[in-house]
């Protein structure tokens, strides 16, 4: 079963971990639309359509050819993310309220972990870090047609590359566009210079998100605004996603866990470990599309 972390928070029973949650969702606008799989193993094993089978006219009598499409078995492993969160027993028994002091020290943990799987999400590569998973700009760069480069060294974004990124998604259109800060104020105001205004629509949390055609503009700050487009090194992507067996989704073992591991030996501290056995997979390379190279 799929379930985004907004929908996950709301059937967990645990109060320290559905807070944990609600804490990381309101956070990262990437946890509020991205489903996750619940993985039974250590990995997820699938296969992506590489390419589809060809049709042919024919007249009568003729002899007919069979063709079947092509697919490219893919692997996503779980992947181990966490840390521990060390609380002071002399502040925690001397602090006002000794449950808020623990619980906010074992948030700001979590959203260690929270943004760790972010930035992977976008930037993770296991060729140089072996114990991450790709994220979508590994995957994208060897997808094969699923880009818009801005330049060989990068160059200024415009509606028209934009509008050519969301038509590498066919069968409909993404559910999101994924970008930086910067890139989603350069887009205001290339719609404002165009004599339109970006319209706005609310989300789970009562807050206005931006709209592009019909798409909401999900800021992340997870998404580098200094990639490297041949010498441009201040380069950043908007990413157009489709979330889904159609697309991509999050892949994990239960939800974030949080253990309280106990007294330390060593020193006056009690100590919780935070982890998430967890990942993501592109089942499709057709339901993402990013434009790249957007200079400032």
């Amino acid at each position: 079963m799929a379930l985004t972390k907004v929908e996950a928070a709301k059937l967990t029973q645990d109060l320290m971990v559905r807070g944990v949650i609600d804490t990381i969702v309101r956070d990262s606008p990437l946890f509020q639309m991205l489903p996750f799989m619940d993985v039974v193993g250590t990995a997820v094993t699938y296969n992506r359509e590489a390419t589809n089978p060809a049709a042919s006219f024919y007249d009568v009598g003729d002899t007919w050819t069979e063709a079947t499409p092509t697919f490219t078995q893919v692997t996503a492993p779980l992947r181990i993310m966490g840390g521990d969160a060390d609380i002071d027993r002399f502040l925690q028994q001397t602090y006002a309220d000794p449950n808020d002091l623990e619980v906010e020290i074992i948030k700001k943990r979590a959203k260690a972990v929270a943004h760790l799987y972010g930035d992977a999400f976008y930037n993770g590569d296991s060729a140089v870090n072996a114990k991450s998973f790709d994220g979508l700009t590994k995957v994208l760069s060897g997808s094969g047609g699923q880009e818009v480069t801005l330049g060989p060294n990068g160059g200024a974004l415009t509606l028209d590359a934009l509008d050519q990124m969301i038509d590498l998604i066919p069968g409909g259109r993404p559910d999101a566009l994924l970008m930086s800060k910067r890139s989603r104020r350069k887009l205001s105001s290339l719609r404002r210079s165009s004599g339109n205004l970006l319209e706005t629509t609310v989300d789970a949390f009562g807050r206005h998100v931006v709209m592009y055609d019909g798409i909401p503009v999900l800021a992340d700050d997870n998404v580098s605004d200094t990639q490297t487009v041949g010498s441009g090194t201040q380069c950043s992507s908007i990413y157009a996603v489709r979330f889904g067996m159609e697309g991509v989704m999050g892949l994990q073992n239960s939800e974030l866990q949080v253990v309280e591991v106990g007294d330390l030996e060593a020193k006056d501290a009690g100590r919780w470990r935070i982890k998430w056995y967890a990942s993501a997979a592109v089942f499709s390379t057709l339901g993402v599309a990013r434009v790249k190279g957007i200079l400032p």
